[in-house]
């Protein structure tokens, strides 16, 4: 009997230690879990016998074109692996073997097909899965604006969803917003029978408000909106001192993505910016609840905290990723808390019951003088003091990049000492102010990852100085005399040099104008102009003769250029009518292509989110030309890492085409992979019958790198 029970007793243990690991050992949900930690609990693959991975199989999407990406975090139901092509195809794989099952095309589908109007590409990084049971199952995405509805076992739109089978994001804002560049990127959140979603809009002036909406999974009536820029009697309002602002401004957008306490119903929002991203001076005030840590009730919407992390934000520091919720010990205690990482390499460390900060923040004195004449800017800034920032903040001369010839240092050092640099928090400027970390971070959408079982974050970073240069801008056409050519060059100025910059020769993550006509004729370029194409908002706003003058001046239409510009009549908002324009999203390079600032640029690191302590650091991708010199120099990434319970941490990301697994505990590369094309994505970690996978989508498309159509998959 005794020895009866004793084999009771410790089959009962093995039950509960079994099950109570149960917990992360699937990759359902973008990001892994809805804490959106990149965890995995599996541990066939571990430190011992990483370097025995080897590709198990490989699916080719088919539809990469010249720029096309892959942002995708696939999602593993069962043994399901879904994931969305380049050219927004939804797709269903058998996750073992890589075999397709199904592929659901939007553009033959939803009703944006030719005759009817331009398919908007927006990026995608991934899909929600809803299940009601065995017979009810669900994939929600986002193609072009239409919110889509897919049966999950046939690739089917489900009809019984909204109009026939999606919603357009236009709708159920409040006011009329058809003309304005909405989609979503990130994919939104399933609580019960909600989706909640955010959206990504247009940046400039006069874009759509990013306002929070809940979906009824079934139905696909809005059961509840959040207004993230509060209109008058709500919370936030009167952080807003023009008080017309909510029917003007946009922006204000969770377009990275939600996090979840499902127990306690709790969903919780990383903002982005106010629009116009660097002028002010028509949202004055800290402008609540742009660039905030925002915590609702999942069932109704309500604002139950909210956390700044930038005041009247005129930077792009949007909130890059998700927060993430995980259990740390302070004064010996467990705490819930938020994680929330930063495009500056801040990391805030907040109560997740209360949103305050679990370590001192400082509101730090920061420069507050600007050159341009209507901006006003926040006196401080929330600085945190429990971690040191994860990247370098300011560049001073003696960072500046000697591993080039002497006259190319020396053009980086007559150029930096024409800019304003030496604070991250300098303000933009006439003379250029340098912004580093970049526009793209620090971190990114790709995000960290946590190990919950030792309270460690590990998160990639990009070192990349950009240069702001404000302009005066040149918006209203002269009243006669007018050449198509003028007004062209007038329109490109404000509403393309933004991204494309003065000379129309792009960067590394927004393609040239300069042989555009190549490529398109009038007509094929009035309809991308009118829809808008992946990172390209649409610019329906514009009537037909300004969409064939900017045609003449870009396309250069020599037999139109000189035909009369006949402007059409507008009643002006002084809220859109900005009086100053950026310049572009211009990188501070050498004359080589290098980065402006001494190595690392890029690093993966290890942070004690108990201690705030930094364990470990390394640089994360290399230069071939560099490495071959035994320099290692990281390089700009894109995409997170994730992290498992065999003592590993995977991640692709660079730009030189590698997928490596790192030691979590020391940052020893254990194994490294050269994939078809950069995988500027996060992997997913997943198992079929026993059989622990790793999967990675290999799109290419940015920092001048190749477009891949590949999924690829590795396994012992």
């Amino acid at each position: 009997m005794r020895s009866t029970s004793l084999l009771l007793l410790m089959a009962m243990l093995l039950l509960s230690c079994t099950s109570g690991n149960n917990a992360h050992r699937t990759w359902e949900v973008y990001g892994g879990s809805k804490e959106n930690i990149h965890y995995s609990a599996l541990t066939s693959l571990d430190t011992s016998n990483v370097a025995q991975l080897k590709v198990a199989w490989v699916f080719h999407t088919g539809d990469a074109e010249e720029m096309t990406q892959i942002q995708v975090n696939p999602v593993v139901i069962g043994d399901r692996l879904y994931g969305v092509s380049p050219k927004l195809k939804l797709f269903a794989l058998d996750a073992a073997t890589g075999k397709d099952l199904w592929v659901f095309d939007p553009v033959n589908i939803s009703g944006d097909v030719k005759g009817k109007g331009y398919f908007q590409y927006n990026a995608c990084r991934g899909v929600a899965y809803y299940e009601n049971g065995t017979s009810d199952k669900r994939i929600f995405y986002t193609a072009g604006a239409k919110l889509h509805c897919i049966d999950a076992d046939k690739g089917r739109l489900i009809t019984s969803f909204g109009d026939s089978g999606y919603v357009d994001l236009h709708h159920d804002m409040g006011r009329n917003m058809d003309q304005l560049y909405i989609t979503s990127t990130t994919p939104g959140i399933i609580y019960k029978d909600l989706l909640i979603i955010g959206t990504r809009v247009d940046e400039e002036a006069g874009g759509a408000p990013g306002y929070i909406r809940a979906y009824d999974v079934h139905t696909g009536k809005l059961r509840w909106i959040f207004h993230t820029i509060p209109q008058p009697g709500e919370e936030g309002y009167d952080s807003w001192e023009d008080k017309e602002a909510w029917q003007h401004t946009g922006g204000v957008n969770a377009w990275a993505g939600f996090s979840l306490d499902e127990k306690n119903g709790v969903v919780f929002a990383p903002m982005g910016s106010a629009t116009y991203d660097f002028y002010g001076g028509r949202r004055k005030g800290n402008n609540l609840f742009a660039n905030c840590v925002l915590a609702m009730d999942a069932a109704t919407g309500k604002r139950i905290w909210h956390y700044q992390t930038v005041h009247h934000d005129v930077w792009d520091r949007d909130l890059p990723t998700a927060p993430m919720l995980v259990n740390v010990k302070k004064d010996g205690k467990e705490v819930a808390a938020v994680v929330q990482v930063t495009k500056s390499g801040f990391i805030f460390l907040l109560d997740q019951r209360t949103g305050q900060p679990l370590y001192p923040v400082t509101e730090t004195p920061v420069p507050a003088d600007t050159a341009l004449p209507g901006e006003y800017l926040s006196p401080t800034q929330p600085v945190p003091t429990f971690f040191a920032p994860f990247v370098r903040q300011s560049l001073p001369v003696a960072d500046l990049n000697r591993l080039v010839p002497d006259s190319s240092y020396q053009d980086i050092l007559q150029r930096l000492q024409t800019y304003k640099t030496g604070h991250l928090f300098n303000p933009p400027s006439r003379q250029g102010t340098v912004i580093f970390p970049g526009f793209d971070g620090g971190a990114e959408w790709g995000g960290p990852a946590i190990d919950p079982t030792t309270g460690v974050l590990y998160v990639n970073a990009s070192e990349m100085p950009w240069i702001l240069t404000m302009v005066d801008a040149k918006e209203k056409a002269p009243e006669v005399n007018e050449t198509q050519l003028q007004a062209g060059k007038r329109l490109y100025n404000t509403h393309c040099m933004a991204c494309h910059g003065p000379e129309r020769k792009g960067s590394s993550n927004f393609p040239s104008l300069v042989h555009t006509r190549d490529k398109y004729n009038e007509a094929a370029f009035m309809q991308l102009v009118d829809g808008g194409r992946r990172m390209m908002p649409a610019f329906k706003q514009l009537d037909s003769s300004e969409k064939k003058a900017l045609a003449a001046f870009i396309l250069d239409i020599k037999a139109q250029q000189l035909h009369p510009f006949t402007a059409p009549r507008r009643n002006v908002d002084a809220y859109t009518d900005l009086p100053y324009r950026a310049t572009g999203y211009n990188k501070f390079l050498t004359k080589e292509g290098y980065p402006a600032v001494s190595p690392p640029w890029g690093t993966l690191s290890a942070i004690d989110l108990n201690t705030g302590q930094l364990l470990w650091k390394d640089t994360l991708g290399d230069y071939p030309e560099l490495k071959a010199k035994g320099i290692h120099s990281g390089t700009e990434n894109y995409g997170g890492p994730v992290v498992t319970a065999g003592g590993l941490v995977f991640i692709a990301a660079t730009a030189d085409s590698k997928f490596r697994a790192f030691n979590k505990r020391t940052g020893q590369l254990l194994w490294e992979t050269t994939l078809p094309a950069c995988g500027f994505a996060t992997p997913a970690v997943y198992e079929v019958n026993g059989k622990q996978f790793v999967v990675i989508a290999c799109g290419g498309g940015k920092l001048g790198k190749k477009s891949g159509d590949t999924y690829l998959a590795f396994s012992l």
